[in-house]
């Protein structure tokens, strides 16, 4: 699984995903992308998941560029526990994903395969997602 080595502080704040995907909008290295439409929280289980389906599917030809990394830590109290005596222990780690934000790249493959490959990918994450190419983000933002 990602998860960063080290960190400043062991447990975090859940923040806000309000807003567009300021930066990582534009496809840098591939010829195809996958998309999150919707704000969410991938975890990075769920990445790793998408990751084996794309490289399964193109036979690990091409390339593929994981773009968002799981460095938001998560925490949770056991069940029936009553409230208070602090937070909970960390259980998992999420990447912030917000819309707009471009999180894979796959280059060196065929288009209708690179297509289906992102295609199986994108059913392993949990929030609605759309494949683009170089020319569809020429702007540089989804057109939705």
């Amino acid at each position: 699984m990602l998860m960063p080595k080290r960190v400043k502080r062991r447990k975090q704040f859940r923040g806000s995903m309000t807003g567009k995907a300021q930066r990582g909008n534009t496809l840098t290295y591939g010829d195809f992308g996958l998309v999150a439409l919707e704000p969410c929280w991938i975890k990075s289980n769920q990445i790793e998941a998408a990751r084996v389906a794309l490289t399964r599917y193109t036979k690990r030809t091409g390339q593929v560029w994981i773009k968002i990394f799981p460095d938001k830590p998560v925490t949770t109290k056991p069940a029936e526990t009553r409230m208070g005596s602090g937070k909970g222990s960390l259980e998992y780690w999420v990447a912030v994903v917000k819309p707009g934000r471009v999180m894979f790249e796959i280059n060196g493959v065929p288009e209708e395969q690179a297509r289906e490959a992102l295609r199986l990918a994108m059913h392993k994450l949990p929030c609605k997602c759309k494949i683009v190419s170089k020319a569809d983000l020429e702007g540089g933002v989804v057109n939705e």
